[in-house]
């Protein structure tokens, strides 16, 4: 799993979903949920989880992407497998991992130093921990 510590900035909710914001080192991310504690708010500090599979990587994209979050990193390891690529990514001092098959990575040239878009969509992030309420 990917970590990344946010604080709750904003909740929506409408029947039985909800739309969390929150800000992490001025980034602001959406989280997609069926039901949120109630344990959770304005101000609650948290750390947030994304399986690295379910983060994409953009690289010299144009155009707009339905992705709710989206965060300007910086590649700082790859590794590559016979089958998929692990990218290790850095947004201003969040670590995390993406893991892609190796076809892309080949396919978008990922070199270590890269400045690319990690793609996570607001379905995939989760809360994994309270840290402060």
């Amino acid at each position: 799993m990917s970590y990344i510590t946010a604080k709750v900035t904003h909740i929506d909710t409408f029947e039985n979903i909800n739309i969390v914001q929150f800000i992490s080192n001025e980034h602001s991310l959406s989280m997609m949920s069926l039901s949120v504690s109630d344990k959770i708010n304005l101000g609650t500090k948290v750390r947030l989880a994304v399986k690295p599979t379910h983060i994409a990587i953009a690289k010299n994209i144009t155009g707009s992407l339905s992705y709710s979050n989206q965060l300007d990193s910086t590649i700082t390891d790859i590794q590559n497998g016979k089958l998929l690529s692990s990218v290790m990514l850095k947004c201003n001092d969040i670590d995390f991992e993406s893991i892609i098959t190796l076809n892309s990575s080949i396919r978008m040239n990922l070199k270590v130093g890269d400045n690319v878009i990690a793609l996570i969509k607001a379905s995939d992030l989760s809360i994994d921990e309270i840290i402060d309420v």
